[in-house]
């Protein structure tokens, strides 16, 4: 019974309401004292039911809640025969917890997603030297396994035949595709967009990468309890003091009446819908400005942090590598381009589609005679001319010189962390291309706001090189930064930098940042990532907006303090009127009433202000 009850809190609250209305209808348009009271009664039954079962579950566990209170409060109101106060403040205390439920349960779990990205069958080399399509459960270390075009890959292992480009985006979060050739690692989860491979099994099932991303995941959220709410702090010695008030004044005057009195102006309504309203216009705010908030503990943990911990690729970069750089040699440029993009029109590799966007609309040339040179690039025929696209190494083997000025530019290409591809027709450089991904447009500007809020440190963790993440890091002037780093790495420094005591918020976008997502204090996912990203997050920025950000923790910094002003006002008046009760003739039931309906009134419009915040420039 007392669960079915507590399941229909929220059609308790509804007919509550109505029955509030209909009360004051009849009082005041009919003229009708029956329905007024009898309405009244009902709704004070009602909204009392689930309140009292609360009650008693937190006595149970040797907790004297709000809800004991105000359970003791209304059943006062009601022995006095006072049935509006007792209707409005089981109504208000119903509709507040209300508000505050469906803000939390927008909060799922992720785990399911999360399964369904790793691989479920792979292609085993049998006895006979077949290869046979099995359960991935069936696939034991040392097995040899054939991995295609456009296959997940099922288990961690090395390549011994073959060589492709895989893309790691599920392990990594790098948006660039990784060139595989013999010896070369390979996880699971990772997809093999060109090539053929065959791979041994090094670690399978759970203990392959992709499936400790799944177990750090569970962890993580496994650890996360809920942040008791600081009403019910609070109340563990607010509550008992009303109390015990009551008891002493009854004991000694005798006089019930007044004892309840002070009960019932003594139960705080305002309290009660104060913190709720400025959580919901917080989160309303942040809704209509791109920003999903999942929850009051998200707010109150998000503006007391102090450090941000950034994963690169999709969060501060754009997440498509780009032609960043570019040096032009000779003459003759439009027709080398023209040959450029022919070339490339026949690679599907990465940087063969940042060149040919690049490049644009041009005129394509037919290729003849293609090579493709391992580790190096392609070399081609059109027409007479033989045309090199590709490394410094392919130009060394092509014995294609490069001028001073070259060198000088290479070098200053690969110091801004670019990937580099020359062309070369018939043995002399015509074009130099650096290739990089993109910083997102404001996005210094907007870390520069997040320093001035108060984070003090603003840290890079990513799966690509030193080089480039440092390089990212002193372009945006970061507080640290650190490449080569797989999903457990992320983990392992937020789980370091707690121990610390700090107060730590990651943003990301990709599956691989899951696990640190639901670690930190505060995970921050990009609204274009994946789901499981989304979904494992406290806070969500809409359409990858980054300049959301700054915006999202001013936010929370204003709510929390909304909150701490609601809860003052308060409690403010509550002792204002317990103190005039007691010390003065003038207070009366019907004046604590209507201050007690005034400063409802207060903290909710105090709460709505939220509504119309901006952060200031």
């Amino acid at each position: 019974m007392q669960r079915y009850i507590l399941s229909k809190k929220n059609s308790i609250t509804l007919i509550s309401a109505i029955l509030i209305a209909l009360a004051f209808f009849g009082r005041f348009s009919l003229d009708n004292m029956a329905i007024f009271n009898w309405s009244l009664i009902i709704a004070s039954i009602l909204g009392v039911a689930p309140i009292a079962i609360q009650a008693y579950q937190a006595l149970k566990v040797k907790v004297v809640s709000i809800d004991v209170l105000v359970t003791i409060a209304v059943i006062g109101a009601v022995l006095i025969q006072n049935y509006e106060e007792s209707a409005i403040v089981t109504f208000l205390f119903l509709f507040g917890s209300y508000l505050e439920q469906r803000t939390l349960n927008k909060t799922r779990s992720a785990i399911k997603e999360l399964t369904e990205l790793a691989p479920e069958s792979a292609l085993k080399q049998m006895e006979n030297g077949e290869f046979e399509e099995v359960d991935v459960d069936d696939v034991d270390e040392g097995d040899i396994l054939l991995v295609k075009t456009g296959a997940k890959v099922p288990v961690d292992g090395t390549v011994l035949i073959g060589e492709g480009h895989i893309n790691e985006a599920s392990i990594t979060g790098e948006s660039l595709p990784v060139s595989k050739k013999v010896d070369s690692e390979v996880f699971a989860g990772s997809i093999l967009e060109n090539g053929t491979i065959q791979i041994r099994a090094d670690r399978v099932g759970e203990d392959t990468t992709f499936g400790r991303i799944i177990e750090l995941v569970e962890e993580a959220q496994d650890s996360k309890s809920e942040a008791e709410r600081f009403i019910d702090r609070f109340s563990k010695y607010y509550t008992p003091a009303v109390l015990v008030l009551g008891f002493i004044v009854w004991f000694f005057s005798k006089d019930i009446e007044l004892a309840i009195t002070i009960l019932v102006l003594g139960c705080p309504g305002a309290l009660v819908i104060g913190v709720p309203v400025s959580n919901v216009a917080g989160i309303g705010n942040g809704a209509r400005n791109g920003v999903l908030l999942k929850g009051s503990e998200v707010i109150n943990d998000f503006s007391r942090l102090d450090t941000i911990v950034f994963d690169k690729t999709g969060t501060l970069t754009v997440g498509n590598p780009e032609v960043a750089e570019k040096e032009f040699y000779g003459k003759n440029t439009e027709e080398v381009l023209g040959y450029l993009a022919s070339v490339e029109r026949e690679s599907d590799h990465p940087l063969a589609k940042a060149v040919l966007q690049d490049i644009g609309e041009t005129t394509f040339s037919t290729v003849e005679e293609t090579e493709v040179v391992k580790g190096g690039g392609i070399v081609a025929k059109i027409g007479v001319h033989r045309i090199a696209v590709g490394n410094v190494a392919l130009m060394e083997k092509e014995n294609v010189k490069l001028s001073e000025k070259a060198k000088k530019d290479v070098e200053r290409f690969e110091k801004n962390g670019n990937s580099l591809v020359l062309t070369a027709v018939d043995g002399e450089l015509n074009v130099l291309m650096g290739i990089r991904d993109q910083i997102r447009p404001g996005v210094k500007k907007d870390l520069q706001k997040l320093k001035k809020l108060g984070v003090k440190n603003l840290v890079v963790l990513s799966g690509d090189n030193q080089g480039t993440v440092d390089l990212v890091a002193r372009e945006l002037g970061l507080t640290e930064a650190h490449g080569h780093m797989l999903p457990e790495g992320k983990s392992a420094y937020i789980e370091k930098m707690q121990a610390e005591g700090g107060i730590i918020a990651f943003v990301g976008d990709g599956v691989n940042d899951s696990p640190s997502l639901a670690l930190a204090d505060i995970g921050i996912a990009m609204g274009s990532g994946t789901d499981v990203a989304i979904e494992t997050s406290d806070v969500v920025l809409m359409n990858s907006d980054f300049s959301r950000l700054p915006h999202a923790l001013g936010l929370t910094k204003s709510t929390s303090r909304n909150m701490k002003q609601n809860i003052t006002i308060a409690v403010g008046v509550v002792l204002v009127l317990l103190a005039s009760l007691l010390f003065s003739e003038w207070m009366n039931m019907s004046i604590g009433m209507l201050v007690h309906e005034a400063s409802i009134l207060v903290v909710i419009l105090n709460g709505m202000r939220l509504l119309r915040y901006r952060l200031r420039e």
